[in-house]
């Protein structure tokens, strides 16, 4: 999945979708010239699936449209988001009907992925000072039944619309200090176990409907103390799929971040896949060549990777024919 952003030409991604084969692209942030517009370069996109670029199947266009200021989506056909925090102080019935309206115009504008609900459990003694998560209020609450009632609602208001959802950030960003994005310092989570409570509002969203789970960029000291959770078996493979019997797609973070850095471009894709995950997210797009030449070398020189890989693709393939993308 690689990035767009709005002040990219709706043509930036074409030839990495005709060459390169990507079947999934993210709206990054600067869209703020409303559903119309933003129609305008889905519709294009999706018109770059030939049967020659992809097979014939449908991009997956997804967005990070959660709330206060995690709405990259703006303008003329879109409402102006309150936080995850606010949301989880409504009814159910209101939530569902506000994730319902989220879904619907998300859908308008092309977009059949949202990348929320975030699933992550902030303890309100600390969440000040949980830069990723807390500090923004992308938390539905503070005790992890609430935010299992509330991912539950939005996963239901988003898949009635007729669009995915995704529950992030597995196995949860609420009890580190730094945000992965930027930075490699306080993202060691040391308190999450394989039977942590703060994990059931991830169970909750897969129940529910969910197209996808993303998996964050952190490390897991109790869970695999040697590997960032994207590349990391035990937790993708062991806990995830195994443990939570989750079969659908797993998705990564953002395969730019600070946190990953440290980690050779193309190995990021292969321990990703190796691991157990699906897809790869790149905002930048530039990357993606290198990632797929070193996903194809490496099933080249490896059958058993190579059977990951093609059990990955079915994934993909399984939730694109669940949101119409494949013709058949």
């Amino acid at each position: 999945m690689i990035g767009l952003d709005g002040a990219s030409s709706m043509n930036a991604d074409d030839t990495l979708i005709a060459t390169q084969h990507v079947g999934n692209v993210i709206y990054l942030g600067g869209w703020a010239e409303g559903a119309a517009s933003i129609r305008t370069t889905s519709d294009h996109l999706q018109s770059q699936a030939s049967s020659t670029a992809t097979g014939g199947v449908g991009l997956l266009l997804a967005a990070d449209q959660e709330g206060g200021a995690v709405q990259q989506l703006r303008g003329p056909g879109f409402s102006t988001l309150v936080t995850a925090l606010q949301q989880g102080s409504m009814s159910a019935a209101a939530r569902t009907a506000y994730a319902k309206t989220i879904g619907t115009q998300l859908k308008s504008a092309g977009v059949n992925l949202d990348l929320a609900p975030v699933a992550d459990t902030v303890p309100a003694a600390t969440a000040a000072s949980n830069a990723p998560i807390g500090s923004f209020d992308r938390e539905y609450g503070h005790d992890p039944a609430t935010v299992a009632q509330s991912v539950r609602d939005v996963v239901q208001g988003l898949v009635s619309a007729g669009v995915g959802a995704t529950v992030k950030h597995f196995p949860g960003l609420g009890r580190v200090t730094g945000n992965t994005d930027v930075t490699t310092i306080g993202t060691t989570d040391t308190d999450t176990t394989e039977n942590d409570p703060y994990l059931t509002p991830f169970a909750a969203g897969m129940k529910a409907g969910a197209g996808a789970v993303m998996v964050s960029s952190a490390i897991y000291a109790k869970l695999d103390p040697a590997n960032r959770a994207p590349f990391s078996a035990k937790i993708v493979t062991g806990l995830l799929r195994g443990k939570l019997g989750w079969h659908g797609v797993v998705i990564t973070d953002d395969m730019n971040a600070v946190a990953v850095a440290a980690v050779p471009v193309g190995q990021r894709a292969v321990r990703f896949i190796d691991a157990g995950g699906d897809i790869v997210l790149t905002a930048r797009a530039s990357d993606a060549g290198t990632m797929i030449g070193a996903l194809l070398a490496h099933a080249a020189s490896d059958p058993a990777f190579a059977a990951k890989l093609s059990a990955s693709t079915h994934r993909v393939l399984a939730l694109k024919q669940r949101l119409g993308l494949v013709r058949c």
